[in-house]
């Protein structure tokens, strides 16, 4: 055994210094404030898109939330095939059926 092996054994083997103890971190966050998360929820472009097609189109609002949960049910290219209507219209259907749920649900039903 050459004496770099010899070397590199000794460091290998060699004791090791004990791990401290650590003491789990705390974390003292502030509470966040009040309606600061429905806040955040207003932020994403679902709800944007929810809220654009409720306040122009408010009499087709349960017509879309129906289509929308057809295709659910029916699933995406079924419902298209059915429907005599192009996979990317379906899909579209059911983005804006989803995201008028989703503006009615963080707004309070309002729209």
């Amino acid at each position: 055994m050459a004496v770099d092996d010899r070397v590199a054994l000794r460091r290998y083997f060699a004791p090791r210094a004990p791990i401290p103890d650590v003491a789990p971190r705390q974390v003292t966050a502030e509470p966040p404030e009040p309606g600061a998360f429905l806040e955040s929820l207003t932020d994403s472009s679902l709800y944007s898109i929810g809220a654009y097609f409720t306040d122009r189109h408010p009499d087709l609002v349960d017509d879309v939330i129906a289509q929308a949960q057809a295709i659910e049910d029916e699933g995406l290219e079924r419902y298209a095939v059915r429907e005599e209507i192009e996979l990317e219209r379906a899909f579209q259907t059911l983005m804006t059926g989803l995201a008028v749920r989703y503006y009615k649900a963080v707004a309070g039903g309002a729209g």
